[in-house]
């Protein structure tokens, strides 16, 4: 599969899509990067593997780019906007939310927001979830989820290092499965 990688930030996830391919672990190639921050040090970390890489401030300016490089599959790694795609990619968007959705996801939740919101409720267990991105914060399909136990003295710092640890594993995991099944296989 061709993949385009939108980043917002230092590119974690990045440094481990770029592992996982490299060591065979996660199908498909990446083809293009490109962050809605200019500055973002994923594109760095992006130039730096040997990938194509831009800033597109919106939606109009990422699809641009994306028209120039072949995708498949478009992977929201740490994207903090809601993306639309050009049609032909619609159901083609997958994301990952730091939390079991349904719990603690929609508009506004996203990452440390999300880990004090878990450990100011108690809960005892958290994870990851990696879903198709639609229109709506969160909402489309389900492809892949990670629990990770919680113990009461973890603050929320601790709870995002063991989530972000499970989003390691969860992420490939969920761009196999789509590569094996096909996009279609999960939209109802």
């Amino acid at each position: 599969m061709n993949l385009a990688v939108l980043l917002s930030g230092s590119g974690r996830t990045l440094d481990n899509f770029h592992q996982q391919i490299s060591e065979g672990r996660m199908a498909g190639q990446i083809r293009v990067v490109v962050a809605n921050t200019a500055d973002a040090l994923g594109l760095e970390k992006a130039r730096g593997y040997g990938y194509p890489a831009f800033h597109g401030e919106n939606n109009e300016a990422i699809n641009r780019i994306l028209a120039d490089h072949p995708v498949d599959l478009v992977l929201l790694a740490g994207f903090l906007k809601l993306y639309t795609p050009p049609e032909h990619l619609r159901r083609s968007v997958l994301n990952i939310h730091p939390s079991l959705i349904p719990a603690f996801c929609g508009d506004g939740m996203y990452g440390m927001r999300v880990h004090r919101a878990v450990k100011a409720r108690g809960v005892k267990v958290s994870g990851c979830t990696v879903h198709f991105a639609n229109e709506v914060y969160d909402e489309g399909p389900i492809v892949v989820q990670h629990c990770v136990p919680l113990e009461d003295e973890d603050n929320p710092e601790d709870i995002a290092a063991r989530v972000f640890a499970a989003e390691c594993r969860a992420y490939p995991e969920a761009v196999n499965l789509v590569a094996t099944k096909g996009i279609d296989y999960f939209w109802p």
